[in-house]
């Protein structure tokens, strides 16, 4: 129920609007993990203080490099978590076993480049102003070579005639086959 319930609001909701790749797949990745954890404790009856302090670990870690990626932190989370619930589960083997393969092959599928390889993001420096917006995703479509999904202008300098856009777009598939090779 849990998963069915993350890939709705992760790929259903979150991903149909804001086209962002790296923050759907930390999504999934943090859902996994912490509902292996909490279903471990439940099995295990932790102790209340214990489930705290360990959240209490988990709420601590947020990596704030800009050199991390999301995928990069998602994958932190879940060695963490994986490292609790084999801690944890030390007397229950099969049940660590079963949350191990759980959270593994989450992490497989949420971030296996075929499932959404087609899309892309990028901040783009670009060396014009564009006061219409219907120009700016021209320009950016024909620059990045594929479909503008959303397009946010995070910057506009008219002194040096420069604008910075955070821009999710799609590659086409011929040229994403191309990659491949």
């Amino acid at each position: 129920m849990d998963l069915a319930a993350i890939v709705t609001l992760a790929y259903g909701l979150y991903y149909r609007r804001h086209h962002r790749r790296d923050l759907l797949f930390a999504y999934v990745a943090l859902n996994t993990g912490i509902f292996a954890v909490v279903s471990l404790m439940l099995v295990q009856r932790v102790d209340l203080a214990v489930g705290f302090g360990l959240f209490g670990v988990l709420a601590i870690i947020r990596l704030r490099s800009s050199e991390i990626t999301q995928q990069e932190i998602a994958y932190y989370f879940v060695a963490i978590a994986l490292g609790l619930v084999n801690g944890i589960a030390a007397s229950w083997p099969l049940t660590a076993l079963f949350l191990d393969v759980v959270l593994l092959a989450v992490m497989y599928v949420a971030d296996h480049p075929r499932l959404l390889g087609r899309t892309h993001q990028q901040l783009v420096t670009l060396d014009v102003v564009h006061t219409d917006p219907a120009l700016l995703r021209a320009d950016l479509e024909s620059r990045l070579g594929g479909r503008v999904l959303q397009c946010v202008v995070s910057q506009v300098d008219y002194v040096r005639d420069v604008t910075v856009v955070d821009v999710r777009y799609e590659v086409p598939a011929e040229r994403r086959t191309e990659a491949w090779r």
